[in-house]
């Protein structure tokens, strides 16, 4: 992201009125490799073909915001690996993280792990501190921590069925996990931060906050979320959930989010109301349905149909219900771009 695009971002978060109406979409290995001409695994060998597949997008799309914006990453098995799960990749398909806690006492032997040197994270640093130059170069910075929250790296670690179940079999050794990987989250948000000191955002992806319900979210997830998205002192706390989010959308603003990113079991409107209007939102055109398998002309409606659904467009950042999908093609996002420009301008 440049200067002037982050510029943007903060503006809308503050409730400012920007126009256009910005579009944003979270980007990273569910499409860009396939779109950019190389298989997932490729994306993720090489650091010259990752570079090249992010500033394709950001020369193809000059007024699209990518967030995170040059994600470096693999997949869900990022945090996974530190804690030492067994991660399986393909070719072409998304790699997955093996579960290493088997009974509910296997939690008491795992060990916070260190960002420096465990699992894959280390070569998420690396990469960065590699294509940084270039990044500069291209007149953008690296602006966002990253992770995959607490409750989220949980459920790859022990199997989402089986951490649902022990939250209300065993609620004290589900706060114990929670706890050491709050506390290695928090560890690995602040080395990046240390590493690259143009980060003032941070993302946090977790789908599982939209499996449980309010009680459980004010519980389970609240106080680790709340944690690491005020510890850093940052501008932008961005929260991805594209699961169901009623239980959890009133009490985002007290979790210490600005930026929410959705699904589209609800629409923009709704959550303006269940937000107070006190969180900027991310979304929420249908992905797959509508951006990946739409016409330009199914893209161009359902922009319009969102957007005459709203009164009031500040703290909007049009986007999809979620992040950009696979196979998404070039014609649809330049004509979603177009739409909300075009709408924006009447």
């Amino acid at each position: 992201m440049n200067d002037t695009q982050w510029q943007t971002m903060l503006a809308v978060i503050r409730g400012e009125n920007v126009t256009p109406v910005p579009v944003a979409f979270i980007i990273d290995s569910p499409w860009l490799p396939n779109w950019a001409g190389m298989s997932i695994l490729d994306y993720y060998a090489s650091e010259e073909r990752w570079l090249a597949a992010n500033l394709k997008a950001i020369q193809e799309f000059p007024e699209c915001l990518f967030l995170p914006g040059f994600w470096s990453e693999y997949g869900m098995c990022t945090e996974p690996s530190a804690f030492g799960a067994k991660c399986l990749f393909h070719d072409n398909e998304f790699p997955f993280a093996e579960k290493l806690i088997h009974t509910i006492d296997d939690i008491d032997q795992l060990a916070r792990p260190d960002p420096r040197r465990d699992g894959l994270l280390p070569f998420v640093i690396k990469r960065l501190q590699h294509a940084e130059p270039r990044i500069q170069a291209a007149g953008h910075a690296i602006r966002f921590a990253v992770s995959r929250g607490p409750l989220n790296i949980a459920s790859f670690l022990m199997g989402t069925t089986e951490f649902l179940m022990e939250m209300k079999l065993n609620p004290d050794k589900i706060h114990h996990l929670l706890r050491l990987i709050t506390d290695f989250t928090g560890d690995w948000l602040a080395y990046q931060r240390e590493c690259f000191p143009t980060i003032d955002g941070v993302l946090l992806l977790d789908d599982i906050v939209g499996f449980i319900g309010e009680e459980d979210y004010q519980e389970f997830a609240q106080p680790y979320l709340k944690e690491l998205f005020t510890t850093l002192g940052v501008s932008v706390r961005f929260f991805h959930n594209d699961s169901p989010c009623a239980a959890s959308a009133p009490h985002l603003h007290d979790t210490g989010i600005n930026l929410y990113n959705m699904g589209i079991e609800v629409t923009v409107k709704d959550l303006q109301g269940w937000t107070g209007g006190q969180v900027a939102l991310m979304g929420n055109i249908p992905p797959r349905d509508v951006l990946a398998s739409g016409t330009p002309e199914d893209v161009e409606r359902a922009v319009e149909a969102q957007f005459r659904s709203l009164s009031d467009t500040r703290r909007i950042l049009f986007s999809c219900g979620g992040g950009m999908p696979p196979k998404a093609p070039t014609d649809n996002i330049r004509a979603f771009v177009s739409k909300v420009t075009a709408l924006s301008r009447r």
